[in-house]
Parts: structure tokens; sequence; C-alpha cells
């Protein structure tokens, strides 16, 4: 492809050489765009080309509750190159600033250590940051809470505590806090095995490879802004809202994104700053890039969560009551509560169950959706317990799961549109070499190093979020050109859409070109919640059919003008009728070693159901990268926090530790490739979140096979297991 133009060209995806028949669905294809990003030539957020170019650097606080009594910018505004400086007292007012996220600069109050109180725009980026240390703040302090405790009195029910309050229910997907079916205690009281267990985790940070930045341009004819983000019609209209722009008249273009993972799918906060710097400097560009160590507090985190697991089981196994209790943080400025006891919902069939979630509020910056959002966490909760169980009952771990399959979802009644994991685990275990494990832990040794295995079963939920458009035109030299505002965060989505497209279209992949990432182009939903392709990709298809049927319509024959369709995401009503997710099994070998608790795992072993695959090439990267995070997130991930000034104390990549290729083994992703025939016409499940899910549990519940110590609390460290 054409490199997307400046400003006003399109974003066009590169042409794509197809594989398979035509490069349609199922092609194991390549990226189109990847010769452009390994060339350099991909431009993302802040390397758009644009001419004379401002810079903003924005100043944190030191402080995490209080008020900002006085600044003095005087030094900052006398240095050589400096424009001007932004704070809470000059700030452009916002039309709505009702939303924390958005609302920047617009009262004194600080919520959290690190938060934005202000900005300098210098002509270098140099400048910008120098000055920045040149502006005097004074605050009032307020006594700091950080604390998170299962026994605080101030535990409260969350209410729309969700990413801009867009569902109707209380936790972040919009499902309820608290859900209860059948008599709990009564199960319990009968059961003859029982768990009970409470698992933490701890707070992780978002450190995509691309930080977080934007360039934005004010004139009077047109407002732009090019952010990396996960979507660009939400934001767009978000910052259209905040800042009284009439519709259209902000556009926002993000063709390339350097991984997201839920940090960027709003965009709100790094673009409300760039638009306020580039007020100030009409018709000149102004560019802004968060460092590392502002990312530990601007763009968001996964909270840290204290997980109370009770199981009771008869004689068989047979599972009688569920219990899943999650205590989490959120921020005082705004509540954000995840859906930790999702999972345990719908697992495993009981006739007796609860769920609930209550949140601490506290003096945090404000949590966000981060890889496989409360499933991720829940899951090293619910599986642990599950092996906890298996070992009351000397039963195979495996054998467990597969006596409490339910048949229908054990809360809703709903069937499943697809639920293949029986399968997930009957293959793995064949492919893994299951049947020749030690049935006692702490039974292989060698050359000092214990060794055992464990398993964990994964789930995720395969949304389609609603508000996507797509256009479809054929022009008379033959060619297609499909729009649609979606965005590649680095998940394949250049290729994967064209590839839809074509199948729906009947035509080779070299005969389609793609348009994504700009808010000039149909609206679409943002990327996340593993939605991508059923959201957009069902959009497309219906596109691409409504223009064959055109086409037929007009006698085959194409106008000189061209014949277009724009058509929404169609009605479905099978969406009410079923419940939809993917599911997996993750198996994990670990190794302890005696003496020091150093902790490897050699090898782990992924088996999905994602439904039809797309590309497999794509897919299994999503999978692969999600269980790599997931062995990451168990032995290393951890931010830590002082708890007497409110500051997250290890805010940078020398201090927060995560996966490095050495501790990388081998990593082996079989999707299993079943087709459901009721979530979208493509037959496709989510494959960004699942492959993170229950790797943590696979690992934990392996690392008590090899040492007979059971850790409850990530990350899975070496004090742990030196007991």
């Amino acid at each position: 492809m054409a490199e997307p133009a400046h400003a006003a060209g399109p974003a066009t995806a590169p042409s794509a050489v197809g594989g398979g028949a035509a490069g349609g669905i199922g092609a194991a294809l390549k990226r189109v765009e990847g010769p452009l990003k390994v060339r350099g030539a991909a431009t993302y957020a802040f390397e758009w080309p644009v001419e004379n170019p401002a810079y903003l650097y924005p100043l944190l606080s030191t402080i995490a509750s209080g008020r900002i009594t006085a600044v003095d910018a005087g030094d900052a505004l006398a240095e050589p190159g400096v424009i001007g400086v932004l704070t809470h007292m000059n700030a452009p007012r916002l039309a709505w600033a009702e939303e924390p996220e958005v609302a920047v600069l617009q009262s004194d109050k600080v919520a959290y250590h690190g938060q934005i109180v202000g900005a300098v725009i210098a002509d270098s980026i140099e400048t910008a940051r120098y000055a920045a240390g040149l502006v005097k703040l004074e605050y009032a302090t307020e006594p700091v809470d950080v604390d998170l405790r299962a026994d605080r009195d101030d535990l409260r029910k969350p209410e729309h505590a969700q990413g801009f309050g867009q569902l109707p229910g209380d936790l972040m997907n919009g499902s309820p806090a608290d859900t209860t079916v059948g008599d709990f205690a009564a199960g319990m009281a009968s059961a003859v095995h029982r768990v009970d267990a409470t698992y933490t985790t701890p707070v992780q940070h978002h450190n995509p490879m691309e930080p977080h930045a934007a360039v934005a341009t004010w004139t009077d004819d047109e407002i732009t802004l090019y952010c990396g983000s996960q979507g660009v019609s939400t934001p767009q209209e978000l910052l259209t809202r905040a800042f009284g722009l009439q519709p259209g008249r902000l556009r926002l273009i993000s063709p390339y994104v350097g991984g997201a993972f839920g940090s960027k799918d709003f965009s709100a906060l790094w673009g409300t700053v760039a638009l306020m710097g580039a007020q100030l400097v009409p018709g000149r560009p102004v560019k802004l890039a968060f460092t590392r160590q502002q990312m530990f507090t601007l763009v968001g985190h996964r909270p840290a969560s204290i997980q109370r697991v009770q199981l009771g089981a008869d004689a068989a196994g047979k599972l009688v009551a569920i219990s899943h209790d999650a205590v989490q943080e959120t921020a005082k400025a705004k509540q954000y509560a995840e859906q930790t006891v999702q999972a345990s919902r719908s697992m495993y069939a009981a006739p007796g169950r609860r769920t609930s979630t209550r949140i601490a509020l506290l003096d945090v910056p404000v949590p966000t959706i981060m890889r496989g959002p409360g499933e991720a966490t829940g899951m090293f909760a619910l599986e642990p317990a599950m092996d906890e169980l298996a070992v009351k009952l000397g039963m195979d771990p495996i054998e467990l799961r597969l006596r409490n399959e339910p048949e229908t979802h054990p809360e809703t009644g709903q069937p499943f549109s697809s639920r293949h994991l029986a399968k997930c685990f009957e293959e793995g275990a064949r492919r893994f070499g299951w049947k020749h494990r030690d049935k006692k832990p702490r039974a292989r040794r060698k050359d000092g190093w214990l060794i055992g295995t464990g398993v964990a079963a994964a789930t995720y939920p395969s949304p389609r979020l609603p508000g996507s458009t797509a256009s479809a035109r054929l022009d008379k030299n033959g060619r297609y050109t499909v729009r649609i505002a979606a965005a590649d965060i680095g998940t394949g989505t250049w290729t994967t859409l064209a590839q839809i497209a074509a199948e729906a279209l009947g035509v080779p992949l070299d005969r389609v070109t793609l348009q994504i990432g700009d808010s000039a182009y149909p609206r679409a939903s943002s990327g996340g919640f593993s939605s991508g392709m059923n959201s957009w990709g069902t959009t497309i298809y219906a596109a691409a059919r409504a223009l064959h049927t055109a086409l037929d319509e007009n006698g085959g024959s194409v106008p000189p003008e061209g014949l277009q369709v724009t058509v929404g995401m169609p009605d479905d009503p099978k969406l009410k009728q079923y419940e939809f997710g993917s599911y997996g099994a993750q198996f994990a070998e670990v190794r302890v070693h005696e003496d020091t608790g150093e902790v490897r795992v050699p090898r782990l072993l992924g088996v999905f159901d994602v439904g039809r695959v797309i590309n497999p090439v794509t897919a299994r990267s999503q999978l692969l990268g999600g269980m790599t995070w997931g062995l990451s997130m168990t032995l290393h991930e951890e931010t830590a926090i002082d708890h007497r000034y409110g500051n997250f104390v290890n805010n940078d990549l020398g201090g927060y530790h995560f996966a490095a290729n050495a501790d990388v083994g081998s990593i082996e992703v079989h999707m299993l490739g079943e087709r459901d025939s009721h979530i979208n016409p493509m037959g496709s499940k989510g494959a960004g979140e699942i492959g993170i899910i229950g790797t943590a549990a696979a690992i934990a519940n392996a690392a008590y096979d090899a040492t007979g110590i059971r850790v409850r609390d990530l990350p899975l460290t070496l004090d742990k297991l030196l007991r």
C-alpha cells in the first residue's frame, strides 16, 4: 500500500498477496502491513510528518490527595523556546467535564500521585521537558489511602463502574456485581469435600511498545488528531463533546498502533491535553508523547484484587456449591470494576452458587482495561481452587473439570453457541503427554530441579459491540474498496478484515482495498474485549453482501460513477438466544530449583476453541502473545506502591519486571478450528484475550505439583517457594 497520506489522505491497506484459493477466510497470510513495519515506513502517532511542530511535556503531581494552592511558572516562561505553560488556571474550559479521564486541568483538585497538573509547550521536546522542571507548585495535602484490604468497612458495591458508563450493568462489561442461583449455603453444608481459599493479584501496568502519543492541529477550518488508539470513532465523539465542537469538525487518524491491550481504548486523556496545547498555538501542530514513567499513572493499570473462592463437592467430585467473592481497588476519581467473578458464573455446573464484587475507593490512578480484563484475574482464583479440590478428591484435575461441564449456562440457562472445552482438554492432554504425569507432588527431580505439570481451563466472552457501519464500493475497473473506522492495534486487522471482505464478495483478495483507522470513514466500535472480528467483521461481511446484491439488481453492470453501499451492523436475534465465548485448555511444565527457589517454565501448551479461524498466522500470534503475557504476569509483574505517599515506586522498566526472551521456553498453540454457526456469518470467535486466561493458574498448579507448596499470591516469585 501507499503510506497513508498526511492529514487528508485515507489510511489504505497495503496490497495483499492471496493465500489459499482467493486469500479469503482461512488463508494463512502474512500481515499485509508487515513490510512497512519492518522497514520503519509505517507511520505511528508521534511520527506524522507535520511542519514546524511544537512539543508538549506534561507536569505531574507529587502528592496523591489534596489541592494545588499556588503555581509559579515565571522561570519556565522566561526560558528561551518556551511558548506557554498550561495549568488549571488558564487551560481551556471544556464544554463537558463530567468524565474524569477527559476533564484535564479543570480544577485544583489532585486525586492521585502522578496526575497531570500542568503542561509546558515549547519549540523542542528538550526545552519543554527542562522548563517543566522550572514550574513551581504548592499543595495543601490531604491524608492518603491506598490500602486494599478485604476487611475494610467502607467497601462498596460498584455502580456503573466501567469505561464511560456506557453499559447498563455494574461491572466493566455491563454485568451485575452480584448473582445468586440456588442455595449456596445448603450446598456447602452438604459437601463431602470443600475448598475455601483466598487468592491475590497485584497491580500490573501497561507497557506497550509504542508509548501513548498524539499530534494535534487546530485551525479555523480543521481540527486533526493523530493518535494511537484502539478505535477512532469513540474517542472522536468523546473529544468532540468535551470541546463543544460541531459533529465532524474533529478528525482522528490512527492507521497503526504499536500495541494497546486496553490502555488506548478511548485515547481521551492524552488527546485532550494535545488538543489543549494546539489551541494555544493555532495552526501549529503540537506533539505529545508520554514517557515510560508517566505511563505508569496516566494510561491505566490492572487493579489489584483479593478473591475468596469456596467450592463444595460430593464424594464423586460433582460440585454442589460455588462461591466467588472479589474485592478490588478502584480510584476515588472514578469507579472502575472488572468482571473478576464472571468466569465462575459459567465455567462449571453446581446447583448452589453465588458471586459478588466489592470495590475500595483509593487515592490511586483510575484502573483500566488490560488484556483479558476480569477473567485473567478471576481464573487465577477459580482454577487453582479446582486444582486444590482435585487434590482433596484424589482425582485427576482434568477429570474433575469434565465431570462438572455444564450443558447450558449455569446461571442464565441459555445454550452455548458452541463450547468445545472438553475437546480442548482431550487434545491438549494427548499433545502434552498428560497421562505420563506423576500423581503426587514433589515426585520428579533432575539435576537439582523439582519438576511438575499443571493444567487450567480458559474462557473469555466473544461479544459483538454495537454501533459499527461499513461501506463497500465497486469501481468500473473491477476493484473493490471497503471502508470502516476500525483500528489495527497490532492484531493483524489490516489483513483479516480484507480476507473477510474478499470471502463475502467472492473475489480474490488482491482486488480488495481496505481503508481503516480514520474517523472520516463509517463509524466503528472500539477494538477490545476480543470483539473486533465479531463486530467489524460482521459489519464488513454485511456490506460486502449488500454490494453483491446491488450488483445483481443492476444486472451485473457497474455504472461509470461506480456502485457503493453503506450498511450498519445487522440485527441478529441469536445474540439474545445464546451465550457466546471462546474456550481453551492450558498446560504447563514448571521447574523449581530445590536450593534457590528459582522458577522456570520450559513448556507451555494451549489448545483453543476460537471458532473458524480467519487467518491461522495472525490468530496464532494472538494466542502465543497472550500465553507469553500470562507467563510474565505469573512470574514477574507487580507494581509496588508507597503507602505513605501513594506513588508507584517501580515506575520504569528497570523496576517493573516482565518476561524477556530468556524466560520464555517452548510455547505450543493449537486451534480446533470448529465453526460456530450462531455467532456471526464467518463462524469465528474471539482470540485476542483467551491466550492469557488460565496461563497463570496452569503455571501455579504446576509449581504446586513440583514442590508441594501452594502459592495463592501473584507473582510466583522464589521467596514464596523457599519454605
